[in-house]
């Protein structure tokens, strides 16, 4: 699998992971993907005001959010390897993790990995949903070198 990466900066905030680790976190999340397969992905990382907005035009929720996910469908006859794009919300993102007591990269990488996965298909709208989908979010973070990103609010 090769990953084609679009990173766009469209933020302020001072710590934002380089693209590299952006790739890194996607390809994981990737990882059963065919090896022959080509993929396109855009990371597009906001301020508050620009996750507000589109929080609310496609979720109808009036607040900002950490992540945004926007699969890809090409019209009829079209092929195309783009799988979608992700919209993170760096402000969020990063209050998060201070109000987790998690390490920022380790929220990043939750958050991106999260992102891919719901353009792979995966979903929480119920508990069996969430319970896979937040079991694949473990397998993967762990292979990243990162904690259980639930274990925090598991003890709450």
């Amino acid at each position: 699998m090769t990953l084609r990466l679009e990173l766009q900066t469209a933020s302020k905030a001072k710590h934002i992971p380089a693209a590299g680790a952006f790739a890194a976190w996607a390809e994981a999340a990737l990882g059963d993907m065919p090896e022959a397969q080509d993929i396109g992905l855009v990371i597009r990382v906001v301020d508050e005001a620009e996750s507000h907005e589109l929080n609310r035009t496609y979720r109808h929720i009036d607040k900002p959010t950490n992540v945004l996910s926007f699969p890809f469908e090409a019209p009829p006859g079209i092929e195309d390897d783009h799988l979608g794009d992700l919209v993170i919300c760096a402000g969020v993102v990063m209050r998060e993790a201070l109000e987790q007591g998690k390490a920022a990269d380790a929220h990043w990488a939750h958050m991106t990995v999260h992102g891919v996965l719901h353009l792979l298909g995966y979903d929480h709208q119920n508990d069996e949903e969430a319970d896979q989908m937040e079991s694949r979010e473990r397998e993967i973070l762990a292979c990243l070198g990162f904690s259980d990103p639930y274990q925090s609010n598991e003890n709450e």
